[in-house]
């Protein structure tokens, strides 16, 4: 079984919305799933799991504080994260946000520890982002990333 981590960041709820809809398609693929706030993470936690999905709201094109302070001390288990599979989404106020900025600097991170990162061919290819409240575009969009990390899991496991 897939065991996956949702770690998201949000002032406003809607990243967290997000993140509960990323956790909806990852369950209906029979992931275990655990959903918590960057303040609760600690770097040892990302040894845990399968998958680590990051969800953060765009600050100046990029991600959180909170993530980029994750991310600086995840460096304690540098090649310990190697194989497992990564993505993350993003929420910002308008379109021009730098919600694609954002989401590449999560993935970016998620590639320099050696981690597994899908493409989507469809909608968001990066990950699902959101201006504002996520619609139902974006919730399709959060939905399916779950989906698809899921999937990806089972399959790298050798489960598929």
């Amino acid at each position: 079984m897939a065991k996956v981590l949702i770690v998201y960041y949000t002032r406003t709820g809607n990243t967290e919305r997000m993140a509960r809809l990323v956790e909806k398609g990852a369950r209906q693929e029979g992931a275990e799933v655990v959903v918590q706030s960057v303040q609760e993470t600690k770097p040892e936690d990302l040894l845990k799991y399968d998958a680590l999905i990051f969800g953060s709201p765009t600050y100046y094109g990029t991600m959180a504080h909170g993530f980029k302070r994750l991310i600086d001390t995840s460096v304690d288990f540098h090649g310990q994260l190697e194989g497992k599979v990564g993505a993350a989404f993003s929420s910002s106020a308008n379109i021009g946000g730098g919600n694609e900025s954002t989401v590449l600097s999560l993935l970016q991170a998620f590639l320099i520890h050696g981690m597994v990162v899908q493409g989507d061919p469809e909608g968001d290819h990066y990950g699902p982002v959101s201006v504002g409240e996520p619609d139902e575009r974006a919730a399709i969009q959060c939905e399916r990333l779950g989906l698809r990390v899921a999937r990806l899991v089972r399959q790298l496991k050798g489960e598929d």
